[in-house]
C-alpha cells in the first residue's frame, strides 16, 4: 500500500486561454501537514478543487487516498474533508444541529470525535450566529471532519481571522495530524507556513520550490540578509538596486531587507549610498531569513 495520501503528476487546468494551474507535480505523505503557499490567484484553490473531485483537470493525473481524481471522483468525496474559503454554516442552527446536518450528508454515525478535536463542547448548543469568527471557523472545521476523513483539504482556512484565533486554529490542525489525518492546507500567511512539515511554493500556476521549511532555507538562500532601517525609505530603493554589492532589495514594513553575498562590502556600499543622498542609516544588521524572505527571493528569481 502506498505511503502517499496525494500524488499529482503534470496536473493542469485552463479556463479558456487562462492557465490557472500549469503542469504541476508533487506528493503528500500520509499524516503530513502539507502547506500550499502562494499569493492570491496563484492556483492554490483551483488545485484543491481538482484534488477534491469538484473540478476536472484539463490534463495530467492525480490520486487522492489511492483514488484517481478523474475516474474515481465519487470515491474521493467519501474519504476527504474539504473546507473552502467560503464554507458557510447555517447560522440559525446550533453547533449540534450543524454537525448533525453535515454528518448526515457524509453518513457519519456520530460527531463526538469532531467535537472533541475542535474543542466545541462548551458551545455545542449555541446558535452559530452568536459565535465569534474564530469559533465559527472551528465549527466549520468540525463540519468538514465530522466523518473522520483520511485527508482534509483546508483552503485558506484562517483568511480574515484575527491572529489569536489563527494560532488556536493551528492547534486544531496539529490535533488532526496527531490523529493520523493528512492535512493539506493552502495559505498566504508566512507564519502559518512555518508550522508545516512540507511546503510547496506556487506562483502563477507553477510550483517553484518544494521542501520542508528548513530545507527551503538551505536550498534557496545561500547569501546573507541585512535589515536596513533608514529615513526616506523609498529614496533608497533605486540607488541600492544599482549597486553591484546588493543582489536583491525588498520592503518589509518600514524597513528594507537586502540580500548580499559579502556583508562587509555591502555595509560599506549602503553607508556610501546614504552619504551621497544625505540620508541617515538608523540601523543596519544581519538577520536570519524568514520564509517570507525565501518566498520573495524565489519569486524574484522566477520572474
Amino acid at each position: 500500500m502506498s505511503n502517499w495520501s496525494v500524488e499529482v503528476e503534470n496536473l493542469a487546468r485552463r479556463f479558456g486561454d487562462f492557465v490557472a494551474v500549469d503542469d504541476i507535480s508533487f506528493r503528500v505523505r500520509e499524516g503530513q501537514i502539507f502547506g500550499f503557499l502562494g499569493p492570491n490567484g496563484a492556483g492554490k484553490s483551483t488545485t484543491i478543487r481538482m484534488l477534491a473531485g469538484i473540478l476536472p483537470p484539463t490534463s495530467g493525473a492525480g490520486r487522492v487516498a489511492g483514488f484517481d481524481i478523474i475516474s474515481e471522483r465519487r470515491n474521493i468525496k467519501h474519504v476527504i474533508g474539504y473546507m473552502s474559503q467560503k464554507f458557510s454554516l447555517y447560522e440559525d442552527l446550533t453547533v449540534r444541529e450543524n454537525l448533525d446536518f453535515f454528518g448526515g450528508i457524509y453518513g457519519a454515525d456520530s460527531f463526538d470525535w469532531a467535537v472533541e478535536v475542535c474543542r466545541l463542547e462548551s458551545v455545542i448548543d449555541t446558535a452559530c450566529s452568536s459565535l465569534s469568527v474564530g469559533l465559527r471557523q472551528r465549527v466549520a472545521l468540525a463540519s468538514a471532519v465530522v466523518h473522520r476523513p483520511r485527508i482534509v483539504f483546508l483552503d485558506e482556512p484562517t483568511a480574515g481571522v484575527d491572529p489569536a484565533s489563527r494560532r488556536s486554529f493551528w492547534d486544531l490542525i496539529y490535533e488532526l495530524a496527531h490523529s493520523n489525518v493528512t492535512v493539506f492546507v493552502s495559505t498566504h500567511y508566512m507564519d502559518e507556513a512555518e508550522h508545516c512539515d512540507w511546503l510547496a511554493l506556487i506562483d502563477q500556476g507553477k510550483i517553484v520550490a518544494s521542501a520542508p521549511p528548513a530545507e527551503l532555507r538551505r536550498q534557496f538562500f545561500h547569501a546573507h540578509l541585512l535589515e536596513l532601517s533608514c529615513e526616506s525609505i523609498f529614496l533608497w530603493i533605486d540607488e541600492l538596486e544599482r549597486r553591484p554589492e546588493i543582489e536583491e532589495v525588498a520592503m518589509y514594513g518600514n524597513k528594507l531587507h537586502l540580500t548580499v553575498k559579502t556583508t562587509d562590502e555591502a555595509e560599506r556600499a549602503i553607508r556610501q549610498v546614504g552619504e551621497q543622498m544625505g540620508l541617515q542609516v538608523i540601523s543596519l544588521r544581519e538577520i536570519t531569513p524568514s520564509l517570507e524572505d525565501i518566498f520573495v527571493s524565489v519569486m524574484t528569481r522566477q520572474r
